[in-house]
């Protein structure tokens, strides 16, 4: 890393050194490919079995017992399905309960899960699902285990439709239940993304006894069908969890899983260090360097589905003028700012507003991002009335990434543009707020969600978003309005795919957002941790049909 971006940093560090608060990434969790329309199906695996697990290298024969510790970096609080808000209460929720449908390890596709198979409509209004008759929940204060039917489906998609605190099933109308293992949801419209919520944690499926029973008090108490039982929910402590012996997909070599809560990333990696953890994840900063240099830790590191940007004003403001935005852009060297903000390598350098690891991704645009190039940049400045600089404010939540990041884009556009440009970090809440007004000049974050476009493209792009965190900048474009809207009720993935790359060239042609980085999903764990593979979507996923974690 350069002098120049040592020096920037050490003044970000004495500027906001004192500032703390909650990050910025607007985050959910699993991705989407939906099957084929016109009553094409998918069928699950066959019942039965222990799935194999996946080995380290001379790591031996699986081998049962053990409970498992693992670190998340922010403290959950909502447990039920239809409440929960971030990711952190996700991972818990998801090994205690199960969705009707999921995504395969690798993210290629979706794949059976509570439900067996599936059949969608010619009019993509109706999807139809067949259920494993091998489900039981685990058994709870008001029901005592029994097994998981059509009703308990229609019952939790119906719930989380009318109840679910981010909207995750807006699209469901209701559901029909045609048999008891047999149940046809009713879209409200044709939506390409239906089955890709189907795999969001808050669309768990639970009993309706232990819902109406613990009343509020359900998330601490939550029942589902997972691998693993909620024992004991501490809030801001622990969750604890033991195996259920019964799980459908194969049977937890885990006794049980609890799951800590440590904010702190570099005391996580030391209690790695001292086997306190046994699993501590999305780790940042020194603590990647801390796991990185430790013979007797493992580091996973995977290229996440994330962007990491600056979204400049479309409507108000100088940033209104496409070449005052070309002239910013300009004016920043990606691969310094990147060196700068992440120095432990926790992010690579992006250009295309979607992650590569999104189906619709389009490698042949990053030629086409425009280059590091100040004289150039301070060209098109004049051109646009400006020979002499101006004044920007820059609103970034106060977070160790943002603030690093603000302080070298400050330091590169004075120097470059004589641009001044005024930072004001603040706690999430308040940044959120101002970022969906449409008065900020430049706001600058993240965004992580599914591999399936829509989740980035239709929230950041769409015209129908503006007002919204992710559109708070006020893109507007006929010609992307009409793609996004056509895509999201086209079955064929290819197609869409296609859509959506036309949806990038314009948008990177029209450059109203400064795309940097894709960080990294960072895990550490100890050398005793078999069989746990990591997804780009930063799900952490211990049993499956495809995974079983367990401890030498």
């Amino acid at each position: 890393m350069s002098k120049k971006i040592l020096s920037i940093i050490l003044l970000a560090a004495l500027m906001f050194g004192a500032l703390g608060g909650c990050g910025s990434t607007v985050a959910n969790e699993p991705p989407s490919v939906t099957p084929p329309a016109g009553g094409q199906t998918e069928t699950a695996p066959p019942a039965g079995g222990s799935a194999e697990a996946t080995p380290a290298p001379d790591s031996g024969q699986p081998q049962s017992g053990g409970v498992l510790k693992l670190s998340l970096p922010a403290s959950p609080r909502y447990l039920d399905p239809i409440q929960y808000t971030g990711t952190y209460e996700s991972q818990i929720i998801r090994s205690v309960c199960d969705t009707l449908v999921d995504y395969k390890m690798d993210l290629s596709g979706i794949k059976p899960n509570l439900a067996s198979e599936w059949a969608i409509s010619e009019d993509g209004l109706e999807y139809t699902f067949k259920l494993r008759q091998d489900i039981y929940f685990h058994p709870g204060q008001y029901q005592d285990g029994r097994q998981l039917t059509a009703e308990d489906i229609k019952y939790s998609l119906e719930r989380s439709a009318r109840e679910s605190s981010l909207n995750r099933l807006d699209m469901l109308d209701y559901c029909e239940v045609l048999g008891d293992f047999e149940v046809k949801c009713v879209l409200t419209g044709p939506n390409a993304v239906f089955l890709t919520a189907l795999t969001d944690a808050g669309n768990s499926i639970v009993p309706r006894e232990e819902v109406e029973g613990w009343g509020d008090d359900f998330g601490a108490h939550l029942v589902g069908s997972g691998p693993f039982i909620l024992k004991e929910f501490k809030l801001d402590q622990e969750a604890v969890t033991v195996r259920n012996d019964k799980y459908w997909a194969a049977t937890p070599y885990l006794d049980g899983v609890t799951f800590m809560y440590i904010n702190d990333h570099a005391q996580a990696a030391n209690a790695l260090k001292t086997g306190a953890l046994n699993l501590a994840t999305s780790l940042q900063g020194e603590a990647v360097q801390i796991v990185r240099d430790d013979p007797n830790l493992v580091l996973d590191e995977t290229a996440g589905l994330h962007i990491a940007y600056l979204y400049m004003n479309q409507v108000n403001g100088p940033t209104a003028d496409k070449k005052v935005r070309d002239a910013i852009t300009m004016a920043i060297d990606r691969e310094d700012l990147v060196a700068g903000v992440y120095p432990y390598g926790e992010a690579q350098i992006a250009s295309v507003p979607l992650p590569p690891g999104s189906w619709g991704y389009d490698k042949s645009l990053e030629s086409e991002a425009l280059p590091y190039d100040p004289e150039r940049a301070k060209a098109l400045l004049t051109e646009a009335g400006y020979p002499d600089g101006l004044s920007l404010k820059l609103y970034i939540s106060n977070t160790a990434f943002r603030i690093k990041m603000a302080t070298i884009v400050q330091q590169y556009v004075k120097q470059n543009l004589n641009i001044d440009v005024e930072i004001i970090p603040s706690e999430w809440g308040t940044f959120s707020e101002i970022a969906s007004s449409g008065n900020a000049d430049i706001y600058g974050m993240s965004w992580t969600w599914y591999p399936d476009p829509f989740f980035f493209l239709n929230k950041i792009f769409y015209s129908g978003e503006i007002g919204a965190l992710g559109n708070g900048a006020g893109f507007k474009n006929a010609e992307v309005d009409k793609l996004l809207e056509d895509a999201l009720i086209e079955t064929d993935q290819a197609k869409r795919a296609d859509m959506y790359k036309r949806v990038l060239k314009i948008v990177m042609d029209e450059n109203p957002i400064f795309i940097y980085g894709n960080e990294n999903v960072t895990d550490g764990s100890t050398a005793n941790v078999h069989g746990y593979i990591q997804r780009a979507d930063n799900v952490i996923v211990l049993v499956s049909d495809e995974v079983n974690v367990w401890l030498s």
